[in-house]
C-alpha cells in the first residue's frame, strides 16, 4: 500500500486521540472543582441558579437557594465553584464607582425635564393651514394671481 492513502487516516486517528486527551482533562478538573465544595462554599449551577451549599454527599449536594429554602441538586449540576468574596459580590450586590455608569430600569430617568417624554402627535390648526397651501401649491391653483 500506498503511504499517501494511510496518511489522512493515520491524522484522523491522531486528532480524535487529542480530542478525548482534552476531554478527559476537562472531565479532571470539573471533578476537582466538585470535590472543592464544602458547607459554606458558594456555588453556581449551570442553569445560572446561585446558591450555598449546605451538605456535600457521594452524588449529590444539599443546596440553600434562598434563606430557609434547600433543595437536593446532583453534583454534576454545579457549573462553578466560587470565592467567597466574589459570591457575595454577585449575590448581594457591589456598589458602584463614579467612573462606571449605571444602565437604567426604564428611560423615564433619561428625561431630564421632568415630563412624562410623550410626544404630541396630534395636528394644529397652522399645520393643518400650512399642508392646505402646499397642497394647492402642487396642484398648480394659485389664488394669489
Amino acid at each position: 500500500m500506498d503511504i499517501g492513502l494511510l496518511l489522512p487516516f493515520i491524522i484522523l486517528i491522531g486528532a480524535m486521540l487529542l480530542m478525548t486527551r482534552s476531554a478527559k482533562k476537562k472531565q479532571q478538573q470539573a471533578m476537582q472543582m466538585r470535590d472543592r465544595m464544602e458547607p459554606g462554599t458558594g456555588i453556581r449551577t449551570i442553569g445560572g441558579m446561585y446558591a450555598l451549599v449546605k451538605e456535600v454527599h457521594s452524588d449529590t449536594v444539599l443546596l440553600e437557594v434562598a434563606p430557609g429554602v434547600h433543595a437536593v441538586y446532583a453534583k454534576n449540576a454545579v457549573g462553578a465553584v466560587l470565592e467567597a468574596d466574589e459570591y457575595e459580590r454577585i449575590v448581594n450586590g457591589e456598589d458602584h464607582d463614579a467612573d462606571t455608569p449605571v444602565v437604567p430600569d426604564d428611560a423615564s430617568s433619561l428625561v431630564s425635564d421632568g415630563s412624562t417624554g410623550k410626544t404630541d402627535l396630534s395636528k394644529t390648526d397652522s399645520s393643518a393651514d400650512d399642508a392646505e397651501t402646499g397642497d394647492a401649491k402642487r396642484k398648480g391653483d394659485t389664488d394669489s394671481n
